[in-house]
């Protein structure tokens, strides 16, 4: 197909599908001549997965660093979802201490080793942020916050396709973006649920 018919296919712009080839994101097309060329269905699912990840926020130099994986002939799905996860996590300036961070994850069985330093970053500084505000979390809390982030990472993984590592890319990049802000909502369901079996009172009381 001519990039016109490839804009159509993906609902990419003409321009943006010129300037991910400038930028070396999408591969050159089959030359039909000195100003034209064709594309076929790897540049199709190609599209798809830079648009996941532009349209999530993703920059370009972390877009490259996650399609370089994608293209690595030795990486496994492991090492490609965990370049996933490194490029859609904000960077911060400073990289926060990790040693609160580390032995959490030692306290609920988790190694980690196991995880990109970047993310491990995240849990860090949540956790600065519970500690100048002088808020502590019982154990129980900890280990019930750990069993059910466990269980839905591995309900999560389970549906991860198989089939393509394009297709595995696009399903981690849309199901962490789009899923997270699901995830807190239904806490605070879950909350308000919790606190009406617990307190009493009509529904919605707590408004």
């Amino acid at each position: 197909m001519r990039i016109s018919e490839l804009s159509t296919a993906t609902g990419v712009s003409v321009a943006s599908i010129k300037y991910y080839l400038r930028e070396g994101l999408l591969p050159e097309g089959q030359r039909t001549s000195a100003t034209q060329a064709t594309y076929g269905e790897d540049h199709r699912r190609r599209l798809g997965v830079i648009r996941a990840l532009v349209d999530s926020g993703v920059g370009i130099a972390a877009t490259r660093r996650v399609l370089a994986a994608l293209d690595a002939p030795l990486a496994g799905t492991n090492d490609l979802l965990g370049e996933v996860h490194g490029a859609i996590t904000p960077e911060v300036e400073a990289t926060p201490d990790l040693d609160a961070a580390e032995a959490f994850a030692r306290r609920v069985g988790w190694e980690p080793g196991a995880c990109d330093p970047q993310v491990l970053a995240g849990l860090a500084r949540a956790l600065q942020n519970l500690d100048r505000a002088g808020f502590a979390l019982s154990d129980d809390v900890v280990d019930a916050y750990a069993d059910a982030a466990q269980r839905i990472a591995t309900a999560e993984l389970a549906g991860v396709p198989t089939d393509s590592p394009e297709a595995a890319v696009r399903y981690v990049v849309l199901g962490s973006v789009l899923m997270e802000p699901v995830l807190l909502a239904l806490r605070r369901v879950a909350e308000q649920v919790a606190s009406g079996r617990r307190f009493g009172g009509a529904a919605g009381a707590g408004r």
